[in-house]
């Protein structure tokens, strides 16, 4: 691909326990920069990277395999490379940021219809039911039975085109993809038992008692723009795993008391409190690598109109791409 050329086939970096390089670039971009105008100095990224005890060589890595995943792209033959984020990247960033902060700000609206994905494979097409399991897992389908897939909702369209995508050259292939309902939703062999629930809800509690009392440093005034741009940024990190895990099940499927809500609660007051001073030190540090940061560094923050859950930007939010 060339980098120049905007990325049709983006290729985010696939979240991990711990933030890789890229990963942690990827979520820094994301984060702080709204913009495809913007170029963006590898030094600035380098010093920006070191604030989380990223060496230079990583950093440098971290680059190249976000030019080839279509994240960013170079600007010109100079030396040192100038970078700037791609328009499809931008686009991605806003509709991720969005996906993380708006979770769980109201509840599902539930018809009680759920979308069942049923397949037969001959034994010969191993490596298509990988795939097949792959892109199910992808589109938050979990398996109800060994050849059975369901996922809360209506949409199908998803799930056809990547099904027709893998299967239709595939001999002796079956699939069909319906709208269900289930007379006993909650039950042990409901679809609700299909949900490793317990799993979940202790993951939450775990991003509870980690970050607790971060909200109440925060709350103190004992956290400062250092500390801000890290703790905000683990925050993050670690909050943007449960929208792509929790299926968003409607209360009465879910274990009660359901932590999700504290969970939520925490990790918004850490996001919202910290955002200006997170922005403050990324300007510092990138300044004398990059002398206009400050007119292109923003933040996304969560909007307090639960009517209205789109993310603002920062104090100095970028001007809008021109992708």
């Amino acid at each position: 691909m060339n980098a120049e050329e905007p990325a049709d086939d983006l290729r985010p970096p696939r979240a991990q326990v711990g933030s890789s390089p890229q990963h942690l670039l990827a979520t820094l971009l994301g984060e702080y920069l709204d913009s495809a105008d913007a170029d963006l100095p590898s030094t600035a990224v380098i010093a920006i990277l070191g604030e989380f005890g990223v060496s230079e060589p990583s950093a440098r890595a971290a680059l190249s395999r976000l030019v080839k995943r279509g994240l960013i792209a170079t600007r010109g033959r100079g030396r040192p490379p100038v970078y700037h984020l791609t328009p499809a990247a931008i686009a991605r960033h806003r509709q991720r940021m969005r996906h993380f902060l708006n979770f769980g700000a109201q509840p599902p609206r539930w018809t009680g219809e759920w979308v069942l994905v049923s397949y037969s494979i001959p034994s010969s097409g191993q490596a298509a039911r990988h795939a097949v399991r792959r892109s199910l897992s992808a589109l938050r389908f979990v398996g109800l039975y060994d050849s059975a897939w369901i996922r809360p909702g209506t949409d199908v369209a998803p799930v056809r085109q990547v099904l027709n995508e893998l299967l239709h050259q595939v001999a002796g292939a079956r699939w069909s993809v319906m709208h269900v309902r289930f007379d006993e939703e909650a039950g042990p062999h409901g679809p609700a038992s299909a949900y490793d629930l317990t799993g979940l809800s202790a993951a939450y509690a775990r991003f509870i008692a980690r970050y607790g009392p971060l909200r109440t440093a925060v709350r103190n005034g004992e956290v400062d723009a250092a500390g801000a741009l890290v703790a905000r940024t683990s925050a993050m990190d670690s909050w943007r795993w449960f929208p792509d895990t929790d299926p968003d099940l409607p209360a009465h499927l879910l274990p009660q008391p359901w932590p999700r809500q504290q969970a939520r609660d925490i990790f918004l007051d850490i996001h919202c409190a910290l955002g200006a001073l997170a922005q403050a030190r990324l300007v510092e540090v990138a300044t004398p690598y990059w002398p206009d940061a400050a007119a292109w560094i923003t933040h996304f923050q969560a909007s307090p109109d639960p009517t209205c859950p789109e993310p603002t930007g920062g104090a100095r939010a970028a001007p809008p791409s021109s992708g």
